[in-house]
């Protein structure tokens, strides 16, 4: 496969004619109707926005400067980019949705509140880990050649001017557009005297209610404050008492914090609300200020599998453990005293460096309520997912054809969320659990929705006597209490349930149903890269294979022996397993690649991964360039690989694509001199992913679905619109279309090829 991309990236300001999609909206009156749509569902670009779109962010990448060397030690730590810092870029990509004027408003709003949700998981998993190590004296170094507390050191300053951009995003542009869109955020002190009575009354009603002031006195120890909740830090004084006094109020949350006002499309914050009337809550004291702060804590705790006796158990403990976990962050407000800002960092063990203050608002989490709010012209258009064409048809041609008959006349391969979950997947699932032919059902549980559809099939597959297994991954971060509350569920309905192996998550996604007919027992398969989570399937892009063949059925079948019987030594015939098989198996085929080109052959690569760590894998890549071998990567996060360094990797491109989908598929092509093999698993070019995961990769053999991956995989290189792309320096500059030239938009082009296969 040689993709053509007629993709040039734009070096003159450029004109509304330029823009080719949606944009800003010209300001309106509020409530007012948006202008017309372009044909993508879009509303027109406002004059001259795309001059206004920044084509870079700040950079967070730091990287060593590469030594004039014509045989370079590819161990060398100039050639790797630190693992945090790219994540950290990663993250002012998504920041950048925020900024585009080409996005819808809404969409902007709820990416600045997914930048703030991605920089809290950060700190919980990643700058948790970090202080752990730093303070247990850890002094190995990353391949990039630095210490816990060099990395520590990296991160702050580049947080800081995140944080900063990300108030002047929210102030200066998302703030009045929304206004201007009748979207309304009113300062309570800006309010009419009858408007703020009438607010008082609704604090009084239903808010003081809920309040918990908690003074610090010598009979009052500091309170514990839970992890990312709002708080008020207050000083106050007694009138007949000497000094300040310390109180804390939590902002209670759980019902919202924008408060709607009678007039539509306004509202108060809650945090702004409490703060206004907090002195109903010490009345007979002075209250001499009040603001609001915000702790972040570790999520990064041990764990000792190896000695737990029951991992249940186990996990149950570490989720205590995190709720009390030291505080890893403390956010407040630029106006809070410094005297204020010294008694919390003393109290909750901190430095002054775990400190970050900010101006404006505190917490964008919230933001993505704003987004849900019911304005469609202010969104993307809707989206409604495609029935595959073979199960569409016999859906509507033979209502008595089971999903198991239409598999026996080839594979179908499914692509979320352009092709439907609920019409394939689920259908799947759901289908074996109430076919009476079906004996057993096998599968992975990694992370799923909160009313899974998935879980109650199982559920009702074992009540009608059949044999259903399920491994259910209790270390999944931040979803191991709902997949303790699921698995203990299917127990009680009598679904086989193993939480795991010692020392391994089981990330691979997949689901074995057999099947008893006329010739004897048949297998019926499907292998993922995304989680059997039918909500996110609307929002991440997965690939899926859903197969008869017999020889995937096999290796399913010694795949669940080994997860549920532990035993590690079995044979697979199609699928690739991590740990035991698959990064040897990559190795092999890079170095066939690098084979071809020596012989005078093609050698080609094309991988498209969430992200790529492993210093394996790289230095592989890094040889097959140094022969001439050319090499794509298409990487959503965070990259350590350097693409363009000469005599290292003069022949890797990398490229990220951010936009409505996050992108989560994995795809793998090997050209083979023209014998190209594909290949679609859950596994990322990452160390834990290689070494510390059982994962599943399946060959894709049919040719129909090969050239539709290889379309896939064309689409996003020729992407001029979501695109960026990567230097050697670990510098991301965003794609433009040629003047004149096609907008060509990786998500809106499967989109339509999706709806071109839409039946009636």
């Amino acid at each position: 496969m040689e993709p053509t991309s007629s993709t040039e990236l734009a070096s003159a300001p450029a004109t509304e004619a330029d823009l080719g999609e949606g944009g800003a909206s010209p300001a309106q009156t509020p409530g007012t109707v948006p202008p017309p749509a372009d044909p993508d569902g879009m509303p027109s670009p406002e004059p001259g926005a795309r001059s206004r779109i920044p084509r870079t962010m700040p950079r967070a990448v730091d990287p060593r400067v590469v030594p004039p060397d014509p045989d370079p030690d590819l161990d060398h730590p100039s050639l790797y980019l630190n693992r945090e810092l790219s994540w950290l870029d990663f993250n002012w990509r998504v920041l950048h949705q925020a900024v585009d004027p080409r996005n819808p408003l809404l969409e902007r709003v709820r990416f600045l509140g997914i930048t703030q949700s991605n920089l809290d998981e950060f700190f919980r998993k990643r700058v948790g880990g970090l202080k752990r190590q730093h303070e247990a004296g850890v002094s190995q170094l990353t391949i990039d050649g630095r210490s816990p507390a060099e990395q520590l050191a990296a991160i702050r300053p580049v947080v800081l001017e995140m944080q900063e951009q990300m108030g002047k995003v929210w102030k200066e542009q998302l703030l009045p557009q929304l206004e201007q869109a009748g979207i309304v955020i009113r300062a309570i002190d800006d309010l009419e005297g009858p408007i703020q009575e009438e607010l008082h009354r609704y604090f009084m009603d239903q808010v003081y209610p809920i309040l918990t002031p908690l003074a610090v006195d010598p009979g009052h120890p500091f309170p514990f404050i839970s992890n990312q909740s709002l708080s008020l830090a207050i000083l106050l004084r007694y009138p007949e008492g000497e000094g300040h006094h310390f109180a804390r109020v939590k902002i209670p949350l759980e019902r919202g914090r924008w408060i709607p006002l009678e007039e539509p499309g306004h509202y108060v914050r809650l945090d702004d609300l409490v703060n206004r009337h907090v002195g109903e809550l010490f009345r007979g004291t002075e209250l001499d200020n009040c603001h609001v702060f915000r702790v972040t804590r570790n999520a990064d705790v041990r764990r000792y599998e190896e000695e737990a006796e029951d991992l249940l158990e186990m996990i149950s403990g570490e989720l205590r453990e995190r709720r009390f976990a030291s505080v890893v962050r403390l956010e407040v407000e630029r106006s809070m005293p410094g005297k204020v800002i010294r008694l919390l960092t003393d109290e909750l063990k901190l430095e002054e460096t775990d400190v970050y203050k900010i101006s404006g608002l505190l917490d964008f989490t919230d933001a993505t309520k704003l987004a849900d709010l019911d304005y469609p012209h202010l969104k993307y258009p809707r989206w409604e997912p495609v029935i595959p064409d073979r199960l569409h048809a016999a859906a509507v041609e033979d209502q008595e054809r089971s999903i198991f008959q239409i598999l026996k006349s080839g594979d179908i391969l499914v692509h979320h969320p352009y092709d439907s979950f609920s019409g394939s997947v689920q259908r799947f699932v759901e289908e074996a659990a109430a076919d009476p032919d079906v004996v057993a059902i096998k599968s992975t549980l990694y992370r799923t929705s909160a009313d899974s559809p998935i879980v109650h099939a199982l559920i009702r597959a074992a009540e009608k006597g059949k044999q259903v297994a399920c491994l259910v991954e209790v270390t999944a971060r931040f979803d191991e209490q709902q997949n303790i509350e699921w698995g203990l569920l299917m127990e009680r309905a009598g679904v086989h349930v193993t939480y795991g192996l010692v020392g391994l998550k089981t990330h691979a996604k997949v689901t074995l149903v057999v099947r008893d007919e006329k010739k004897g027992l048949r297998t019926y398969s499907h292998i993922g890269t995304g989680n059997y989570h039918g909500t996110t399937a609307n929002i991440y892009t997965d690939l899926g294979l859903l197969t008869a063949t017999k020889k995937v059925g096999y290796d399913l079948v010694n795949l669940f022996h080994y997860l549920t019987g532990h035993a590690p030594e079995q044979e697979y015939k199609s699928l690739i397993i991590a740990p035991r098989d698959m990064r040897g198996a990559m190795e092999e085929m890079v170095d066939r690649e690098v084979q071809h080109q020596q012989a005078g052959r093609v050698g080609r690569i094309i991988l498209k991964m969430n992200a790529i760590d492993d210093s394996r894998m790289i230095r592989s890549l890094y040889r097959a360039s140094q022969e001439g071998v050319r090499i794509d990567l298409i990487v959503r996060g965070h990259c350590r690989l350097r693409p363009g360094i000469p005599g290292v990797s003069e022949t890797i491109r990398v490229i990220s694509i951010i936009g409505r989908f996050l992108e989560h598929d994995r795809i793998f092509y090997f050209g083979n001199d023209g014998d190209s093999e594909i290949l679609i698993g859950s596994a990322d070019w990452r160390r834990r992913n290689l070494v510390d995961r059982v994962e599943a990769m399946v060959r894709i053999t049919e040719p129909e679905l090969k050239a539709r991956l290889v379309g896939t995989l064309e689409h996003a290189l020729e992407d001029n619109r979501l695109a960026w792309d990567m230097d050697g320096e670990g510098y991301f500059k965003l794609r433009m279309p040629r003047r004149g030239a096609e907008v060509r938009n990786y998500h809106r082009t499967l989109m339509r090829e999706a709806e071109a296969r839409r039946r009636p």
